[in-house]
């Protein structure tokens, strides 16, 4: 009789911290308004409520967008396709029969480098280590350092090999290091190319050398090189190299071999960054030029130039219109952001962030400094939450126009309440429930 007696008492306890706490959630006294700020100072204004959204990539609109290809500037390019990107949004700044697929050479290369800075940053690979060069590498024809079977070479020497000299032999004996056959370090560059959205890529070979349907477009050379800068901006301190020699060891002793950059672009603007040149008979000139001025990150993909002169004169072009007509919006102070309130949750809040700074690329002369924001959240959230959902979005105006919209992310985990949490939560609120009585009796 006394088990049945405390059992009904603990239930009824139970019950009754639940419902007072949610009680006390759907209270002025648990629960904020929505926040909503808007303008560049983020002046908080009243708004409605809004449901947590589960996906934060269905209905993402970028942070910057593509609005500035809309209208394309009329420019004297001799290559039959180009395409002019802004790196940190992804802006499509001109564009000339961006998606037809041809032949690229040596820019292959570009993802190349992807997945051996990938293998590096996954500790798979260290650039002190050594690799062994295959019959199969040394056997490599085209542009080339001559590489021996048996040669041991380190994996930074063999990133400047192809960085500087665009070595085929490098990319067959990095290929085969990474992934213990050519065959199947393509077949990740072609998976690579499917998850950066590379519609009109497929790669038949590491290197660029010739090959049925080993295709690509200028569109999606800006792709692979805006993930290489962005992603692994060290790609710098080789590509812009001009020339630098290494020791071939071989059998018949230590011989040094020079490398000479192919971009000739590093000597004729004074902006230019990087990054790769490609030439085959089908190919024609191609090149993914990339520079920086100002703090403007700029990618010039070129395909099928009729000349080198044509090649590098295309690329100025380009370059030289996007610094003159971009100017770059980037939030570097977003509102701070409140605490959210949880809802029977095992911690009252959570904190938020911002998923990524707010970029806008302009190219219409637009006052960038008339920009104004708005962040919605809602009152609240029921638990649980996890890290990383989306909680609300600030958006960015100017005037009318919207620029684009930036996810407020949940910074961490809160889970659903226990009966130990409610009880807490219920004796913190009476007590503040209290102490707030008793401050107001003494006034």
């Amino acid at each position: 009789m006394r088990r049945i007696t405390v059992t009904i008492l603990f239930l009824t306890l139970f019950s009754a911290c639940t419902l007072l706490q949610t009680h006390l959630y759907s209270t002025d006294l648990y629960a904020k308004n929505t926040v909503l700020h808007a303008n560049a100072d983020s002046t908080p204004e009243s708004g409605e409520d809004s449901s947590k959204s589960k996906d934060s990539s269905k209905d993402k609109k970028p942070a910057g967008g593509d609005s500035a290809a809309a209208d394309m500037p009329s420019l004297n390019i001799a290559a039959p396709s180009a395409v002019l990107m802004e790196a940190e949004t992804g802006t499509i700044l001109y564009q000339k029969n961006e998606h037809d697929a041809r032949p690229p050479a040596s820019v292959t290369k570009i993802m190349t480098l992807n997945l051996i800075f990938d293998a590096i940053d996954k500790k798979q690979i260290a650039l002190a280590d050594e690799v062994t060069v295959s019959e199969t590498a040394a056997g490599m024809g085209g542009s080339q350092v001559y590489l021996e079977a048996g040669e041991i070479q380190t994996v930074e020497t063999l990133i400047k090999c192809i960085s500087v000299a665009s070595a085929n032999d490098a990319c067959v004996a990095m290929a085969e290091h990474i992934c213990g056959s050519e065959e199947e370090f393509v077949a990740q560059m072609n998976q690579k190319a499917a998850e950066l959205g590379m519609n009109d890529t497929h790669f038949a070979n590491s290197c660029g050398l010739e090959a049925d349907g080993h295709v690509t477009s200028a569109y999606d050379i800006a792709l692979m090189s805006r993930e290489l800068i962005t992603k692994h901006p060290q790609i710098h301190d080789y590509c812009t190299i001009w020339m630098e020699n290494i020791i071939h060891n071989t059998r018949r002793g230590a011989v040094e071999f020079g490398l000479a950059n192919t971009n000739k672009l590093l000597k004729q603007y004074p902006y230019a960054t990087g990054l790769k040149t490609g030439y085959t008979s089908a190919a024609k000139f191609c090149i993914s030029a990339t520079a920086e001025k100002d703090g403007l990150k700029l990618i010039a993909a070129i395909m099928a130039a009729p000349d080198k002169d044509k090649r590098t004169a295309d690329a100025q072009t380009l370059l030289n219109y996007g610094f003159s007509a971009c100017r770059v919006y980037k939030d570097k102070n977003p509102p701070k952001l409140p605490l959210m309130p949880i809802r029977q949750g095992s911690t009252e809040h959570a904190a938020l962030a911002y998923e990524t700074q707010m970029s806008y690329v302009s190219t219409s002369g637009e006052d960038l400094g008339q920009v104004t924001k708005k962040i919605k959240l809602p009152a609240s959230a029921p638990a649980p939450v996890k890290k990383g959902d989306v909680a609300g979005q600030v958006t960015y105006y100017l005037g009318e126009k919207e620029l684009g919209h930036v996810n407020i992310l949940y910074a961490q985990d809160v889970e659903h309440a226990a009966f130990a949490d409610y009880f807490t939560g219920l004796v913190k609120k009476l007590f503040f429930l209290k102490d707030t009585e008793a401050a107001g009796s003494k006034q």
